[in-house]
C-alpha cells in the first residue's frame, strides 16, 4: 500500500473515532485533502486512493495543479487568503472559497463567476480569537456580511470557516470550534441556510468534529510536512 493511501486510511479512521465519539455520523463529515505545496503527483495519488476535494492556499499553484490533472473531476477548493486581483481565475477555476471576507471580493465573485458553472460555494472566514495578524472578520460582523453574500446571485453561502489560535489543549481548542458553532447556529436562526463548517487540522479534528465540524481541511497528516515532498519531488 502507498504511504498516502495509508494516510488517507488513517485519517478517516480518525474522522470516524471522533465522530462517534460525538454521536455523530462520520459521513457528515467531508474531509479536504490540503495539497498546498506538495507535487501534482501526489494530487494524483490520492485521487487514485479514493479523495476528490483538495485545498490549496496560493492561486497561482494551484493553477498549475488543475492544468496537470485536468483529466481527473477534482474538486478544488480555495483556503488561502484572496487578493482582489485574482478574483477572476477563482471564480472561473474553483469549486469553493474557503476565505471570503468582505463584500467587495464578494461582488467581484458573483460578476465574475461565469454563467455556465454552478454557483461558487463560499464560506466567511472568522478570525475567532482575535489574532491581529489573521485574516477573517470578527464574529459581529459575520451577520450583516451573511447577509450581503447570501443575496448574490453567482455565489452561494454554505458556511463558516475559522482557523482558531493552536493550543494543545483540547478543552482550549474545543472552546474555540464550539464558539465558532455558536455563531453558525445564529447565522441559522436568522434564516440563513448554511450547511458547513469548514473547521479543523491534523493537530485538532477531534475537537473539531466533537463541536459540529462539517468539513475537516487536513495537509500534514496525509501529505506530511510542508514542502518536503515538493523538494523531493
Amino acid at each position: 500500500m502507498g504511504a498516502i493511501r495509508a494516510n488517507l486510511q488513517a485519517v478517516n479512521a480518525r474522522i470516524a473515532r471522533a465522530a462517534q465519539a460525538a454521536g455523530r455520523d462520520a459521513r457528515a463529515v467531508r474531509l479536504l485533502a490540503v495539497s498546498k505545496t506538495h507535487p501534482a503527483a501526489l494530487v494524483d495519488e490520492a485521487y487514485q486512493a479514493g479523495q476528490l476535494a483538495f485545498g490549496e492556499n496560493y492561486v497561482q499553484e494551484a493553477l498549475q495543479k488543475m492544468d496537470a490533472l485536468a483529466r481527473l473531476p477534482l474538486e478544488w477548493h480555495l483556503i488561502g487568503p484572496l487578493q482582489s486581483n485574482k478574483t477572476r481565475l477563482v471564480a472561473e477555476r474553483f469549486a469553493w472559497l474557503h476565505t471570503l471576507e468582505s463584500d467587495r471580493i464578494a461582488r467581484r465573485l458573483s460578476a465574475q463567476r461565469p454563467a455556465a458553472l454552478p454557483p461558487l460555494d463560499v464560506l466567511l472566514q472568522v478570525n475567532i480569537s482575535g489574532e491581529a495578524t489573521k485574516s477573517g472578520i470578527a464574529p459581529e460582523q459575520a451577520l450583516a456580511l451573511a447577509r450581503a453574500v447570501a443575496a448574490l446571485p453567482r455565489l452561494r453561502l454554505r458556511g463558516l470557516m475559522a482557523i482558531p489560535e493552536p493550543s494543545p489543549d483540547a478543552a482550549v481548542q474545543r472552546a474555540a470550534f464550539g464558539a465558532v458553532r455558536q455563531l453558525f447556529e445564529r447565522l441559522v436562526r436568522e434564516g440563513l441556510a448554511l450547511d458547513t463548517l469548514s473547521l479543523g487540522m491534523s493537530d485538532d479534528l477531534e475537537a473539531a468534529v466533537a463541536e459540529g465540524s462539517t468539513l475537516v481541511r487536513i495537509g500534514t497528516a496525509i501529505f506530511g510536512a510542508r514542502g518536503m515532498t515538493r523538494d523531493a519531488a
